[in-house]
């Protein structure tokens, strides 16, 4: 539970294996195996029947929140100081709790971080305004879309359209001057940075296939967005 909790929430696959192993051996499981994929886990006590467990893993969402209390009870679990049966509960209270933000502070944030990436990006104040509403919308259409359908390349695609046609406009009515600072801040809340670098140190570790997995997973976010933007601006220039 620990494992998937960890793999669920946006956690690398280096940190759900050595959590599960640590977690074992504190309970005194001698040589645990663990094999982790994006999509499943395997665990298996060596020499005892009937004790090699699959995990499906078909939801998978970034809430490194859950991933820090995860660590804590682990940390507690090797200290000795949190019994299996306290454990059980805690992750099952855990995991029972979404413990996320309410949608309309994400899009706040995502408004805030569109505006802050552009003038980190070199750009104007004057495209503060139009970038914090670009991508504060872009944002909760995203959040809608991906409710409704589960698909998150679509959902990345018809939001990138939204961005590019939003910005395209700001600048038609004269309120944007910069077109392409204000659509790339405003894309910025979509970029995949965590699957990225998830993919990265997985590929360190030596987790190949989940570090290629993670990797083809953030490139098709990127193409998604670089398609609706080159969409828009094919029909517009």
């Amino acid at each position: 539970m620990a494992g998937r909790i960890i793999l669920q929430n946006g956690g690398e696959t280096y940190r759900v294996e050595d959590t599960m192993a640590r977690i074992a051996a504190a309970y005194g499981i001698e040589d645990p195996q663990c094999f982790v994929m994006p999509t499943g886990i395997i665990f298996a006590i060596s020499g005892a029947s009937q004790a090699t467990r699959l995990f499906r893993i078909n939801e998978r969402n970034i809430n490194l929140g859950k991933v820090a209390l995860v660590n804590d009870i682990s940390r507690r679990i090797t200290s000795g100081t949190l019994q299996p049966v306290e454990a059980l509960a805690s992750l099952k209270e855990l995991e029972k709790h979404s413990r996320e933000y309410p949608a309309m502070l994400k899009v706040l944030a995502a408004a805030v971080a569109s505006g802050c990436f552009l003038i980190m990006f070199q750009g104007s104040w004057s495209d503060f305004f139009p970038v914090f509403v670009t991508g504060g919308l872009g944002f909760l259409f995203f959040l809608f879309v991906h409710s409704i359908v589960q698909i998150k390349f679509f959902a990345e695609f018809l939001t990138a359209l939204l961005i590019g046609t939003t910005a395209v406009l700001f600048v038609k009515l004269g309120l944007g001057h910069n077109l392409d600072q204000i659509i790339i801040g405003s894309v910025m809340p979509l970029v995949p940075g965590l699957h990225i670098t998830n993919a990265v140190r997985d590929l360190m570790a030596g987790h190949l296939v989940s570090g290629l997995s993670k990797g083809a997973e953030a490139f098709l976010t990127a193409f998604a967005i670089g398609s609706g933007i080159a969409t828009i601006l094919s029909i517009f220039y």
